[in-house]
């Protein structure tokens, strides 16, 4: 199936660049623009989708990718390719792929398609979508309803989807909504044990299912004026709860058969608090940010495993709750001066991480009884300044420079260890150039030096009971370093649609890794560097040329290759869980002259194995995921889905080797292998405005 699929990737791919001279507009067709940067699309372009946000919309522009906001280090320079009036939406409860979602589709008045390096925005590359909305005059709403049940292991999904509402008061606009992103996981099957020898040490029977609620309600105000003023505030709060149960009937080889069960839950809630003004000031505007994000996550995990012998059952218990704060201020200020768009930052963000964790063993009467569990409390704290200076021009009339050069200052510490704070200066920054050779064809180039994101969870202390180890604490981490290369090529293709291909390669200092810590542990560290060279093409193919109206297929394959030093043989290999292949394809067709669509989906991914002191493993689900849909657009006003996933059996698979101590010097202890039910997923969609 997966040679079938990449072949049919190929012929399609090989279509697009055969049509490549066509010059008849495509479908939905750009409008000619003033300025030749830009690809503009209009409501009308969308309406055979029948879309209700704006969300909607994007979704269908071809050969777009759409790439959300990174949880970078505080704010920092934008990473989500999307603005709306042209204006990023700096925050970290949704930026502006969520609030497309909750915008009417009426509102907007148009989405651009502009070459990253022309806009003055400092972190982009490639095509950014641009959202032209209007303010609403009169109040709107809309609603989405997407249930899905699942044939083996998992509870009904009943309660996934959304409402929102639009409207204006005077002066000021606001959205009201309700969100929740509800999921429901599950397998189940045979988990197979074997000794070095390949003789069957035991058999295990286990079912695995998670559950998750994140209701969000997020209410967001906006004021334009008075005179340039605009300013921006949005609140939100998010309950969220998500148990877990895994059980497993353990048959072995010795006869010594047990029964294992784990339970988790956790509950808890976030909060943000995001608000912007942006006001005119001498010759340019000056834009002020301020955020405040919490998360209270308080998570209980219990084990228990039972021998059918008669012995005491064993057990252990892990309790950890933790308080997650993030604090940022952040300032910038544009102006133009001839030709040049200037612009310069500076922000201040803190982040805290406050764990207490405790374990305790299960004891013959029942209770348990607290363990020891060195490195499992504590209070980690970052303080970081950045300051950054951006420089957008028009070299020539198709060619366009940004740079950007700036540089970041941090503490980072243990705050109840006994290590002193460490310090750290970095700079970075990007250079890029946009250019368009010829009407239809652009192109972009940049090199960028970037500081990474680091989880303070890797400080302390955290044990993985299912799989009985644990990644020891690790203070002395610190956050990667890499000089990214990047270039991109997309080109319309007249009435067959649009492709992009996009290169990379990076050199990463310092990249995030398993290292040993101590004489014996392990642990997330960090190893000296790495590289990762990639390559991805996404193309929007249209049938309407061979008389197939309403028919498209939007397709995406990458190859990535990467390469790290291992920590304990010296040798290259990949770095652990790097996805190195996928494949996505998409086919939807709106029938002419009906309210009917249908299509369905095929994606396939590879992941490279991951590689700890004591194992090396695989774990992955495929080997291909596929899904068939049909929508009716106008039943009661609402559009109605019905779908069906998995059709092709994907499975949940684990290829495990564990040694007996460290793999360069130990033997092999035992292999384990899972080939797991999922089953088909049966997948409804409801959705209307009011």
């Amino acid at each position: 199936m997966t040679t079938t699929l990449l072949r049919f990737a190929s012929v399609s791919l090989l279509a697009l660049a055969a049509s490549a001279t066509a010059q008849t507009p495509p479908v939905p067709a750009p409008q000619a623009d003033a300025a030749p940067v830009t690809r503009t699309y209009l409501p009308a372009d969308f309406t055979r989708f029948a879309p209700k946000t704006a969300f909607d919309m994007l979704a269908q522009v071809p050969g777009f990718s759409i790439v959300e906001a990174e949880q970078e280090r505080g704010l920092g320079q934008a990473s989500e390719n999307v603005l709306i009036n042209g204006q990023r939406i700096a925050d970290k409860s949704g930026g502006a792929v969520g609030q497309l979602r909750k915008l009417p589709a009426a509102q907007v008045e148009r989405i651009e398609i502009v070459e990253a390096a022309t806009l003055g925005l400092a972190g982009l590359t490639g095509q950014v979508a641009n959202v032209v909305v209007k303010a609403a005059r009169t109040g709107s709403g809309q609603f989405e309803w997407q249930p899905d049940f699942r044939a083996h292991y998992a509870r009904p999904n009943l309660f996934r989807g959304s409402a929102s509402y639009t409207g204006r008061s005077g002066a000021i606009d606001y959205t009201l909504s309700v969100d929740n992103q509800a999921g429901r996981g599950a397998f189940g099957g045979p988990v197979l044990i074997t000794g070095p020898d390949g003789a069957l040490i035991e058999r295990r029977e286990e079912v695995l299912h998670n559950e998750s609620d994140l209701v969000t309600f997020k209410t967001r105000f906006g004021l334009d004026g008075p005179g340039s003023m605009t300013a921006r505030l949005t609140l939100s709060v998010t309950p969220y709860w998500a148990p877990g149960f895994t059980s497993d009937r353990r048959v072995r080889a010795d006869g010594d058969d047990r029964t294992r069960i784990t339970r988790s839950q956790l509950t808890g809630s976030l909060y943000d608090i995001n608000g912007e003004v942006d006001m005119a000031l001498g010759s340019g505007r000056l834009k002020l940010i301020g955020i405040r994000h919490y998360d209270f996550e308080p998570r209980e995990t219990t084990q228990i495993t039972s021998f059918d012998s008669g012995v005491p059952a064993a057990g252990i218990r892990l309790n950890r709750t933790s308080f997650i704060g993030e604090t940022i201020g952040r300032a910038e200020y544009g102006w133009n001066g001839g030709r040049n768009a200037w612009q310069l930052s500076l922000e201040r963000a803190v982040n805290v991480l406050d764990q207490r964790g405790r374990l305790a063993g299960l004891t013959p009467a029942g209770g348990f009884d607290p363990l020891p569990f060195p490195g499992g409390t504590g209070e980690v704290r970052e303080v970081r300044y950045e300051a950054t200076g951006t420089l957008s021009r028009p070299l020539t009339p198709k060619l366009d420079l940004q740079l950007v050069l700036g540089a970041e200052q941090s503490s980072l510490a243990r705050v109840d260890g006994d290590g002193a704070a460490r310090r750290f200066f970095r700079p970075k920054g990007s250079a890029s150039l946009a250019w368009r050779p010829t009407k239809g064809t652009d192109a972009s180039l940049k090199l960028s030096r970037r500081v990474g994101q680091i989880s303070f969870y890797d400080f302390l202390s955290q044990p993985n009971l299912t799989q009985d180890r644990e990644n020891a604490g690790n203070p002395d981490l610190v956050p990667p370093q890499s000089w990214e290369l990047e270039g991109q090529v997309a080109r319309e293709l007249g009435r067959w649609g649009k492709t992009r291909l996009r290169a990379y390669g990076h050199r990463v200092e310092d990249i995030i890794d398993i290292v040993p810590i101590g004489a014996t542990g392990e642990g997330v560290g960090n190893l000296p560097s790495a590289t990762r060279l990639g390559v991805e093409s996404v193309s929007t193919l249209q049938f309407d040329p061979l008389g197939w109206s309403g028919a498209r297929l939007d397709a995406t394959i990458g190859f990535v290759r990467t390469r790290v030093r291992d920590p304990l043989t010296g040798d290259q290999r990949p770095i652990s869980g790097t996805r190195d292949a996928y494949v996505k394809l998409e086919f939807r067709r709106d029938v002419p002259g009906s309210p009917l669509a249908w299509g369905g989906s095929a994606s396939y991914d590879h992941n490279a194995r991951h590689f700890r002191l004591s194992e090396v493993f695989r774990s992955w689900e495929g080997p291909v995921f596929d899904s068939l849909f049909v929508e009716h657009k106008d039943v009661l006003g609402l559009t109605v889905r019905a779908q069906v996933a998995n059709l092709l059996n994907a499975r949940h698979r684990l290829d495990r080797f564990v040694y007996a101590g460290r793999r360069n010097t130990s033997p092999l202890l035992f292999r384990q292998e899972a080939d797991q039910l999922i089953g088909p997923i049966f997948q409804f969609l409801v959705r209307g405005s009011f």
